[in-house]
């Protein structure tokens, strides 16, 4: 029987594509609430507005809000951000990563496409007239001379797609290394404004203690002088000379702190802490209005979920891999080329040689080699799911996190304000009393510390709304979304 090539190719169709064994890939639900808890509060209802300056990318959005920090309005910032993307050596470990990650998809692409190589030969036998067993003495010094020139060609067909699905785990862990290349971008990001506006803080408190250093020197002078014109004891010169001491020790350690600071920022932006100095620059600044948008945009929106996303459809392919184990592997060998005993009649039609044909290989027994790899890529894919998940929920976390924060710190910040005033009233009213002789220096020296701790408060709260304004952004994907993963 004769079969024509045209019934031959649906067999051929079915040789060459094959069908894929496994799972199909379906995207894991993630428990979701319909709007964040904290953004609804009276505080953010104008976060929810769009702000002049920046607002976070919604999924879909081709437009790029990367420049994420030009929403605080710090020039400097501004000038200092896009200097990670160029020199931080952690995010260009991480662009190395990503390459890798890329070159292994071409690396396992090749196993869709045959393997052809040569490998010329030349060589000759000559064989014993003294071999044993059976020798006959015919072929006294006769020798062989042997050169060849063949092609190969070696072709896994993809019955089962085992190979296709290799080239799909690999091209989704490509995304998702850009996904952690983003992940680390943002983070070293929200680092450095994180430190330079701890550094701005710093500044500020520098300012506050130095100014309350001369104010201390003129209470010391005053209390002395009027210890020297006996109007006072000495234990008020000594408790005005603690107090100067002390607010001068205070004023130092914040200089090292200060200094900490900047080297932080001089490593972030991949340059030595001696060749890198931040202008002195007190902190006055308000936490700008951040629209948080919905949880159910954060998906889309922060890079470690879409990173976590796609290693769950690698490990769903990784299942489709496993299986294929337990099917046939069919391969198609050939060879092609020339066989001669000399160069003079290597390329003779006589010389001429080929071979064709499929081969077919299966395992039979393995002991439970290929049920385990099974089982172990199953529960594989199980733990990249519940990674999935958390790393949802730890982005929902921090996100509500900072929005709370935000708000608590606004009113926090507005109690302190009075409490500041009060406590500098408080603090004149007490070393007028003092000069005019109604009050101990006891009691000017408390109410100077109860100004200064107040003063320095209303300070601190100001960097922590600008850190939770940064680490809001942050949590919020940075402008970010999941269109931006390369299309490999």
């Amino acid at each position: 029987m004769t079969l024509r090539p045209s019934a031959l190719a649906p067999f051929a169709a079915l040789l060459l594509t094959g069908c894929m064994v496994g799972p199909k890939y379906v995207k894991p639900s993630v428990p979701m609430a319909p709007e964040f808890k904290e953004a609804g509060s009276d505080t953010n209802a104008d976060a929810n507005k769009e702000n002049a300056n920046w607002h976070v990318a919604q999924p879909a959005d081709a437009a790029q809000r990367g420049e994420w920090w030009t929403i605080f309005g710090d020039a400097e910032l501004n000038v200092l951000e896009p200097q990670v993307a160029e020199n931080n050596q952690n995010l260009k470990a991480a662009d190395a990563r990503f390459r890798e990650a890329r070159a292994l998809i071409r690396f396992n692409r090749a196993s869709l496409y045959p393997t052809v190589g040569v490998a010329p030969s030349a060589g000759g036998t000559r064989e014993s007239s003294n071999q044993p067993y059976f020798n006959v003495n015919t072929h006294n010094g006769n020798g062989v001379g042997v050169i060849e020139l063949p092609v190969d060609l070696n072709y896994e067909i993809d019955v089962w797609g085992r190979v296709r699905r290799t080239v799909s785990a690999a091209r989704e862990e490509a995304q998702a290394s850009a996904g952690d290349r983003q992940t680390v971008m943002l983070s070293l990001q929200a680092e450095l404004a994180v430190d330079y506006f701890e550094a701005r803080s710093a500044d500020a408190q520098e300012k506050l203690l130095n100014d309350t250093v001369k104010d201390f020197e003129e209470a010391w002078r005053i209390t002395n002088n009027r210890f020297e014109g006996g109007v006072s004891p000495k234990s008020d010169v000594d408790q005005a000379e603690t107090q100067l001491e002390a607010a001068k020790v205070q004023a130092r350690d914040i200089t090292l702190q200060r200094a900490l600071f900047e080297h932080a920022i001089a490593i972030l932006l991949g340059k030595p802490p001696a060749s890198f100095s931040l202008t002195n620059t007190p902190l006055d600044a308000r936490p700008p209005a951040i629209p948080p948008g919905l949880p159910s945009e954060l998906l889309e929106r922060r890079p470690d979920i879409a990173a976590a996303e796609r290693r769950v459809a690698e490990a769903n392919d990784r299942i489709g891999i496993a299986r294929a184990a337990f099917y046939p592997t069919i391969s198609l060998n050939g060879t092609i080329g020339f066989e001669g005993s000399s160069f003079g009649n290597l390329f003779n039609p006589s010389s001429f040689l080929w071979s064709i044909g499929p081969t077919l290989s299966q395992t039979v027994f393995d002991a439970g080699r290929r049920a385990a790899v099974s089982e172990q890529a199953n529960a594989s894919y199980d733990e990249t799911v519940a990674n999935y998940r958390q790393t949802t929920l730890t982005a929902f976390q921090q996100v509500e996190d900072n929005l709370v924060a935000l708000r608590v710190l606004n009113q926090e910040a507005t109690h302190q304000h009075q409490a500041t005033k009060a406590a500098q009233s408080a603090e004149q009213i007490f070393n007028n009393r003092y000069v005019g002789g109604l009050d101990t220096y006891l009691q000017v020296v408390t109410a100077q510390t109860t100004a200064l701790t107040n003063e320095r408060n209303d300070i601190d709260i100001m960097r922590r709304q600008m850190d939770a304004s940064v680490l809001l952004i942050k949590a919020l994907g940075g402008g970010w979304n999941v269109t931006s993963l390369p299309k490999l």
